[in-house]
């Protein structure tokens, strides 16, 4: 009984020929929301949650999310919030 052989090809170089050539140089990718969101929190006078969901077109959970979240517990910043009065709870990056 003679074993049936199966041909295989390689398309590594078929596809390796095909790739078009690199593009020109892209533009650079504008600043994420978390990003955005440090910077407000990284300001002197701070910033609150309405600020930041007018600034960053969040719900304010997800601020309150964002703020606990991802940068108290991913990123390990230390954030600050205090009472003032005539404009509520101000959030802020202590150190």
């Amino acid at each position: 009984m003679a074993k049936a052989t199966r041909k295989t090809t390689t398309t590594k170089t078929k596809r390796a020929a095909q790739k078009p050539a690199p593009a020109e140089a892209k533009a650079p990718r504008p600043p994420s929301k978390q990003a955005r969101l440090v910077e407000m929190l990284r300001r002197p006078e701070g910033t609150t949650i309405e600020e930041i969901v007018k600034a960053l077109e969040w719900q304010a959970h997800t601020a309150r999310g964002a703020i606990s979240g991802a940068l108290k517990k991913k990123l390990g910043l230390a954030i600050e919030s205090q009472k003032i009065d005539g404009r509520g709870r101000v959030y802020r990056i202590v150190g």
